[in-house]
């Protein structure tokens, strides 16, 4: 019998309703300033470049997940020498007051450079505290949760994420629906946050009323609790190698499909595929929604049939789908645009092709990749021959357009069959639905069993920070970059279908290292 675990399964539901609250909060917190980030450039940042001040605003954004690791080892260690629950109280406050005081922050226009100083002292606190958050309350959890049952009780903390995405976007597009663009900029954009009081006061209300995790109780009455469990992790070599394998394999082939399915999938729609904005988010939207039981069928089926084989379907499927996958959505998008791309050859001739979505184009070769990327056509760039150094692009053949010539370039696109827009009569929204649910079962299969073998692959004395730092690098690093090296990779390759051989490959590799060296885990003592 695991001894882990006496509570009853009212007290474990109570836990688990608890903890998920709490984790909702820290999302929408968290994904609120994402939703916002390309509004905070003009409010925070000086007017001069519009553009310089839209990357400080997603900069500052990511410094939130670069920070993530670092929360996640000292809160992680402070919860392994002095108990869950005082950490879990600890990361909830910080969040919410440093989400809450970016409603109250003055703008670049009422405080100069002090308001995005502020403002980016107030993400590195929100990232500091999701980094104590997210995995360490994976372990709270499956220590309360019964050993029969880790997978489908667990489940549900994995549903905070699409939750909060959703949550705070509806809360977003309703606040721009009801105002006018200025009052919006006046002081609409702060309600979301000044909002995250009330969801913050009940979330502190739900945990203070929770009770230590009964395996660390244990551990306190036997006198085994870790002295300096970062040290520890660090020098036992089984618990390390174990780190490394939720590294490469099940929180960055978790993050990978997430980040895939649900952030990527609305950007390739939007700009790729060019689907009106507002369909592409419906779309997305419902194929979440379709997350939420997926996911906790795949909890509860890994309490049936293991851990690992659950995990390792998913990556599997993520490995053969996402290339397939986001073909499809080109050719039932928009199938005039995807018959331009495969059979109109678009090739820009220039010496100094090197633009990126995050910065400004310097030059007319950048100009005219940014104009054909932000298009959809697909291209490929070929230094100039010769004698000649003049900018050019040329159209299946034809006699190169010179320079950038943005009115005549479009004009020359559309007679070869180039379209603005997706022809709503030729969608096949069916199609797409199917399409985007492949990944959705991928991500479901990968993190239904995830929070529960995040502690199954521990032990005790080091759970906590064992599985919050790898799991907080792998999201960051891997995971949160993700739609930056996609969107890079296919700029500069002109073909941004290209840019995603890079979750496919680290999905291979997430894939073979689960194949190689996963142990099943769904049997194991928690308190050992």
């Amino acid at each position: 019998m695991d001894r882990s675990v006496p509570e009853s399964p009212a007290t474990a539901r109570k836990v688990i309703i608890a903890a998920c609250f709490g984790t909702f909060l820290e999302w929408y917190d968290f994904l609120t300033f994402a939703s916002l980030a390309t509004y905070f450039g003009a409010l925070f940042f000086p007017p001069d470049d519009p553009v310089a001040a839209l990357l400080a605003s997603l900069a500052t954004f990511g410094v939130g997940m670069v920070v993530r690791p670092l929360g996640s080892a000292l809160f992680g260690s402070l919860a392994d020498k002095y108990g869950r629950r005082p950490i879990f109280i600890t990361t909830i406050v910080l969040m919410g007051v440093a989400t809450f005081a970016v409603g109250l922050l003055p703008t670049y226009a009422q405080a100069g450079l002090w308001a995005p100083a502020l403002l980016l002292l107030l993400r590195l606190l929100q990232g500091f505290a999701v980094g104590g958050e997210i995995g360490g309350v994976a372990v709270y959890v499956t220590e309360h949760a019964p050993a029969d049952k880790r997978g489908a009780y667990t489940s549900a903390l994995q549903l905070m994420g699409p939750l909060g995405i959703l949550v705070s976007t509806l809360q977003v597009a309703l606040l721009q629906t009801l105002l006018d663009d200025g009052a919006f900029h006046a002081w609409g954009w702060r309600v979301p946050f000044l909002f995250s009081a009330v969801l913050l006061l009940i979330s502190l209300k739900s945990r203070m009323s929770l009770h230590e995790s009964p395996v660390f109780l244990r551990m306190q009455q036997l006198g085994v609790v870790a002295k300096a469990p970062l040290r520890e992790c660090l020098s036992d070599r089984h618990t390390f190698g174990r780190m490394a394998l939720l590294f490469f394999c099940i929180s960055s082939g978790g993050s990978l499909l997430f980040f895939s399915s649900q952030v990527f999938a609305g950007v390739f729609l939007k700009s790729v595929v060019r689907l009106d904005a507002q369909l592409s988010s419906l779309l997305v939207i419902i194929s979440t929604l379709l997350l939420f039981p997926l996911t906790l069928f795949c909890g509860r089926l890994s309490d049936r049939i293991g851990r690992r084989p659950v995990v390792l379907s998913g990556l599997l499927l993520g490995c053969i789908a996402i290339m397939p996958v986001f073909l499809g959505l080109q050719h039932f998008g928009n199938p005039a645009l995807a018959q331009f791309n495969r059979t109109v050859p678009v090739v820009l001739f220039g010496a100094s092709c090197a633009y990126s979505p995050f910065a400004k184009a310097a030059n007319d070769c950048e100009r005219n990749q940014e104009f054909l990327t932000t298009r959809g056509v697909a291209y490929s760039t070929q230094t100039p021959s010769g004698d000649q150094s003049a900018v050019s692009v040329s159209i299946a053949g034809t006699q190169a357009l010179e320079g950038f010539r943005p009115q005549e370039l479009a004009a020359a696109l559309h007679v070869r069959g180039w379209v603005e827009r997706a022809d709503a009569g030729q969608v096949d929204f069916p199609m797409l639905f199917l399409l985007l649910s492949v990944p959705v079962v991928a991500v479901a299969l990968v993190t239904g069993p995830q929070t529960a073998l995040l502690a199954e692959l521990f032990p005790a004395r080091t759970r906590y920070t064992a599985a919050a730092l790898p799991h907080n690098l792998s999201a960051g690093w891997i995971g949160g970059l993700s739609p930056f090296m996609i969107t890079l990779i296919g700029v500069r390759s002109g073909d941004t279908l290209s840019g995603l051989w890079y979750p496919v490959g680290l999905l291979i590799v997430a894939c073979v290292a689960g194949a190689l060296f996963l142990p099943e885990t769904r049997q194991v003592k928690l308190d050992e």
